[in-house]
């Protein structure tokens, strides 16, 4: 599984592709992360960046409380953040 729910915090795997066309979540990527497309290039933590703008919009969650917990200069993240209605949404409509 790709994401961890925990005392009301939500721990995404994410797999970063960088320089895309376009922001977006793609796939599963292997077993245990998601693949996100990033617009920004992964150049002085632009795509980081960018990709904490895009999770903060996707589950309204205030971008300050975006947390790396691993992977911040690799492609594979983990990412903490809290546990908001628009992530349950946003994961009960991805396991259909």
């Amino acid at each position: 599984m790709f994401y961890n729910i925990e005392k009301g915090k939500v721990s995404i795997r994410i797999k970063a592709q960088p320089a895309a066309s376009k922001n977006e979540f793609c796939e599963i990527y292997g077993e245990d992360a998601i693949k996100i497309r990033i617009k920004a290039p992964a150049v002085e933590g632009a795509a980081n960046k960018e990709l904490v703008k895009f999770l903060s919009k996707s589950f309204k969650v205030a971008k300050s409380d975006i947390l790396f917990k691993t992977g911040q200069n690799s492609k594979i993240k983990i990412i903490e953040f809290p546990l908001t209605e628009k992530f349950n949404e946003w994961i009960a409509k991805y396991k259909e």
